[in-house]
This record gives C-alpha cells, structure tokens and sequence, in this order.
C-alpha cells in the first residue's frame, strides 16, 4: 500500500456483522422477547392502556397465571407501567413506557422480516422434508 493511501477496505464475509464481544445485555432482551406472551402483550398495548381482562381476551390462549408472569416481568423490565385506580374493586390499567414504546418498533421490524421471508422459509422447510423424511 502505498504512502497516503485512504482507501476503504472492504468488510470481508467471515466478519460477524453484529457482535457482542463483552457483556452487552442481549441475553436478558432475547429471553423477554423470546418467552411465549410477551410480543403479543406489548403489540396489544401498543394500542393504548388496557385492562387485565381486556388484554386476556385479546391475547389469544393465554392463561390468568401466565398473564400476571408477563406483565410482572415486563413492570419490572420498566417496559409496562402498572396503574391501580381507587374504586371498588379496585380497577388496574397497564400501558407502555416510552422504553416498552421503543420495543414496538424491533417488534415492527421483526414482523416485517418475517411476513418478507414467509414463503421462502417455508419453501425451504418443505425442501429439508423432502430430503430427510421422518
């Protein structure tokens, strides 16, 4: 290479594009995003603040138990505030941080990728089955 020579090089293919060389967190965010209800709680607070009865009728299949686990974890993630209003019974309302808000656009970006490679992974998926039959 010759003196003064500012050329880019190019990245070559081997090089991870993300890493994640010291402790950077992504494991707690990949077991949040990853367990069972947790998207479909945040989509569907995404909407605006709802209810504990509401969000289970909206967040098909979902038990009581596994409703409270969620939303406990997500309040205690700082991604879902917990709202309890003073009435008989006592009404309580859970919404979205602006942390939990933030979330939605990865969710977003999550979806879009999927329903953009939909096909061609079943494709492929169909493709391994037929090479390797049960």
């Amino acid at each position: 290479m010759s003196e003064g020579h500012t050329g880019v090089t190019a990245a070559t293919p081997a090089e991870p594009i993300v890493s994640c060389a010291e402790e950077c967190g992504v494991r707690d965010v990949q077991d949040r995003l990853g367990d069972r209800w947790t998207v479909h709680v945040v989509v569907e607070l995404a909407a605006g603040p709802r209810r504990f009865k509401e969000l289970q009728r909206l967040v098909d299949g979902v038990s009581q138990r596994m409703l409270t686990f969620t939303l406990r974890r997500l309040e205690r993630d700082g991604l879902v505030r917990r709202e309890v209003f003073p009435t008989t019974p006592p009404q309580v309302e859970y919404s979205l941080t602006a942390t939990g808000h933030s979330m939605t656009h990865l969710i977003k970006q999550l979806v879009d990728w999927s329903l953009d490679h939909r096909a061609a992974i079943t494709r492929s998926r169909e493709e391994w089955d037929a090479r390797h039959p049960a």
